[in-house]
Order: structure tokens, then sequence, then C-alpha cells
């Protein structure tokens, strides 16, 4: 068995998330999409986020329609810093059989080295990066060319924030789950 895995804050899921990973599915022979949501990024601290529970809620409503894509509680139910070697290594163990591969953008390359443990990284799983170029000399990586969906969750905060439409941005049970329980709205998370 073949499982691409993503990991991020999700906050919150949106069609960036998963486009880009659907198209390459097929190429890469992925069995299965695994997302997990992380308890606490070790890069990105100083904002707050939706609780684990709303993120967790909101990638599993927008993967709905996929029976081959999953959404762990892994390193949510494990909490502190979520450190990708740990994921890794509690996914080995319980899949010891399947080929993983860790799916990174473009822009998590340049700061691979400063990942925890970057050596096991490697021999734990393939690290797949989605590429709008495609192929480069790198050793370390496969590189997947994949267009970019021009989505950011910190403009989909914003235009909530703002009272603004995110309709084409996120799933529409998405939409309807941050509206309905008031997310993103000043003071709340």
């Amino acid at each position: 068995m073949r499982i691409g895995i993503c990991g991020g804050t999700f906050d919150p899921f949106h069609r960036g998330h998963l486009e880009p990973v659907l198209a390459v599915r097929e190429t890469l022979g992925w069995d299965r999409v695994l997302y997990v949501p992380a308890a606490q990024q070790p890069f990105k601290g100083g904002r707050a986020t939706a609780s684990g529970y709303h993120r967790f809620a909101m990638a599993q409503l927008a993967t709905l329609a996929h029976c081959d894509v999953w959404i762990t509680p892994l390193e949510l139910e494990r909490g502190g810093t979520s450190y990708t070697v740990d994921t890794l290594a509690a996914l080995h163990d319980a899949h010891p059989e399947a080929q993983l591969d860790w799916i990174i953008g473009d822009d998590n390359v340049a700061d691979f080295d400063k990942w925890k443990d970057p050596a096991r990284l490697q021999q734990l799983a393939r690290f797949v990066v989605l590429s709008r170029t495609g192929a480069r000399d790198d050793a370390r990586f496969v590189y997947a060319r994949n267009e970019t969906v021009p989505v950011s969750a910190t403009e989909i905060r914003r235009r909530v924030r703002a009272g603004e439409p995110i309709d084409g941005l996120v799933d529409p049970l998405v939409s309807r789950y941050i509206h309905h329980y008031g997310l993103y709205k000043e003071g709340q998370t």
C-alpha cells in the first residue's frame, strides 16, 4: 500500500489543501491520502488557531466526497508541538508494510534541514514536493509538477472577519461550518 500524507494546521481546510494533492494522487500511485491536522506547528507559533476539534471537523467535511482520503487525529490526540518525525514513526509502526510519502510544498524545501531529525525523516518516508516547475536535481525529494491553487488560509480568515464571501475558496460544507460556529470572527477561534 502507498499512502500520501499531508500535515498542516488546516486553519481552515481549503481547496489549496485538497486539489493539488488529488491532482497527483494517481501519478504517484497512492492508494490512500491521509491528512494530519497539527496540534501545534513548530514554525507557526504566535497566532491563535481554531481549536483542533474545529480544524479536524472542517478537514473531514472538505474530504467527505473522497472515500480514499482520510483525516487522522494522531497529532491532535498526542498534543504539544507536532513534529513530523514523531508522526511518521507512529504511522510507520501502524503501517509497517506501506510506502509512506510525506507531501510538502516548494516553500518547505529551503527549511527542511531545520526540521527535527531530517535524516530519520528520510528513512521513514519519501518526501514529495508539489512544485509548479516539476523535477529538480535533488536526490532528497521527489518533485511532482502541480499547479498551485491560489488560496490562502490567512485570506480566508481575513474575509470572514470582514464579512466577505469565501465561496469558491473552501468546500460549501466548510463555509457553512465556519459561519455556524462563528469561527474567525474578531476574538473567536
